[in-house]
This record gives structure tokens, C-alpha cells and sequence, in this order.
């Protein structure tokens, strides 16, 4: 009986050590409350200001928001579809569909943020009554962008394209060219830089504003406000169940970055949300 009572004890003693140490492993358990790790590709205005903005707040939902920029327009969709990026936050929808669908990539757009009106700018001249003939316009030489700003100086009437070609549009497809414009193709980055060796310059809202233009106030023609370009947060096909992302598109369209686009760009960028 003496050796049974000893057996039992024993047996009662290791159980309490077992449930001891399961004791000693629960905060182990709960160590996994580290931040999830977003990798966001953009360009640097306005696009990584707004991702600053919401980076405190999504830091707070458990999200580390790493923002990484870019200078070009290639990259970053490269990257994302390469999985070194999560999204990535600096083109409209017609570039990226295209993008995607010329190099086979799966890169979807997850949500519209805002609307950068693509301006025509000017060192030498106030006014588009006044643009010689034979004057040179530079746009940007990637094709949606391209497109779009010889939609732009059509619609400032210094030019005709060929009807039904809308955002797809290159000097080939121009009909009447009566200020026999010569059209020179820049990669858009590099816009700003080029008003000094041309007339015109037709930028993006963005690159404008990196280089101190107000959109606003410095174009001599800009896109009405319900253009439909508005710039959306680029995922991969399949990732938009993920919660990160969805925690980012809520911080995204919020009142917060909405109050902060109307008053920090004063119409430079408008909300398309």
C-alpha cells in the first residue's frame, strides 16, 4: 500500500511540474501580437504624404506600415508583382490596366483615393491664346499618360484627334494640328525639367508639385475635377481578402485623409471618395 502511495504521489508531482511549465508557456503564446509588415510602393507626392498620414493610426490596428518610394512609373508595379511589395499606391486604373495586361501581370486596382488634374504648363508663355506656331509640347511618353495629354490639349482646342481614340491617343492619331505643334515625348518624371527647352508642358499633378508648381495657380489648363483618373491603391489578384489591406483601404478613404487632401492641396488633389 506504502508503494502505491509513493507511485500515486509521484505521478501527482510530475503532473504539477507539467502544468507548471504549461503555465510559463502562455505569454510565449501570445507573443504572436507582433505587427503584421505592409511593404507600400509610391511616389513621393502626394502619395507617401497621404501614407503618412495613416501610418500612426494603422501602427495602432497592428499594421507597420513600410513605405517605400519610387521616382518612375515601372518600378513599383515590377515590384509588386515580383512580391517584394504588398500594393502600391501612385497610378490611375487605365495605366495599370494596361501595365498589367501588355506584361501578363496579376495586379488588380483595390480602391480609388484621389484625383491628380493633369495641368499644360508654361516658362514662356501667360496664356494659351498666345502659343506660336511650330511650338514645342512635351507629354509624358508612357501611352495612358500619354494619351491623356493629348486628350488635355484637345480639349484646350490646340489640337484634333482622331475621333474614338479617348486616353489612347498618340501624335499619330492627331487630325488637325493647326499651331503645327511639335509634340516631344518625356518620360513624365522628368517634365518639370523640360520647361525650360520647350513652350509647353503637359505634368501631372504629382511631379507638378515636386516641383513646385501649384496646379492651381501655375497651369494654364487643367483637367475639370470629375476627371475619371483617379489614383488607386494597386494590389496583386487574390490579396484583397487580406485584413492588412483591407485595414489600409479603410484608412485610405477616411475622413481624416479626405480633410487632409482639401486642405493641404487646396484642389491640386481632390478626393475621389
Amino acid at each position: 500500500m506504502k508503494k502505491l502511495f509513493l507511485a500515486l504521489l509521484a505521478v501527482f508531482s510530475i503532473a504539477l511540474v507539467v502544468a507548471g511549465c504549461g503555465g510559463d508557456s502562455k505569454p510565449a503564446a501570445n507573443s504572436g501580437d507582433k505587427k503584421v509588415v505592409l511593404k507600400v510602393g509610391a511616389t513621393p507626392v502626394p502619395h507617401a504624404e497621404i501614407l503618412n498620414l495613416i501610418k500612426p493610426q494603422l501602427a495602432k490596428e497592428g499594421v507597420d506600415l513600410q513605405i517605400i518610394e519610387f521616382s518612375d512609373y515601372v518600378k513599383p508595379n515590377l515590384s509588386l508583382a515580383d512580391k517584394e511589395l504588398d500594393a502600391n499606391f501612385f497610378q490611375h486604373t487605365p495605366y495599370l490596366e494596361k501595365f498589367a495586361s501588355e506584361r501578363n501581370l496579376p495586379l488588380v486596382a483595390y480602391t480609388k483615393v484621389h484625383i491628380e488634374p493633369m495641368g499644360v504648363y508654361s516658362k514662356k508663355l501667360k496664356d494659351l491664346n498666345n502659343v506660336p506656331s511650330g511650338a514645342k509640347v512635351a507629354i509624358p511618353n508612357d501611352p495612358t499618360n500619354g494619351g491623356r495629354a493629348l486628350a488635355l490639349l484637345q480639349s484646350a482646342k490646340l489640337l484634333k484627334l482622331r475621333d474614338g481614340v479617348g486616353i489612347s491617343g498618340t501624335p499619330g492619331d492627331i487630325v488637325d494640328n493647326p499651331k503645327n505643334l511639335q509634340i516631344v515625348e518625356i518620360e513624365a518624371a522628368l517634365l518639370p525639367r523640360s520647361m525650360d527647352d520647350v513652350d509647353l508642358s503637359v505634368i501631372n499633378s504629382n511631379f507638378a508639385m515636386e516641383a513646385q508648381l501649384n496646379p492651381v495657380k501655375d497651369s494654364l489648363f487643367t483637367e475639370p475635377k470629375d476627371s475619371p483618373y483617379a489614383n488607386i491603391l494597386a494590389i496583386r489578384k487574390g490579396d484583397d481578402k487580406r485584413l492588412e489591406l483591407q485595414k489600409l483601404d479603410k484608412a485610405l478613404t477616411s475622413p481624416e485623409v479626405k480633410k487632409f487632401i482639401e486642405e493641404k492641396y487646396k484642389g491640386a488633389v481632390v478626393p475621389a471618395f
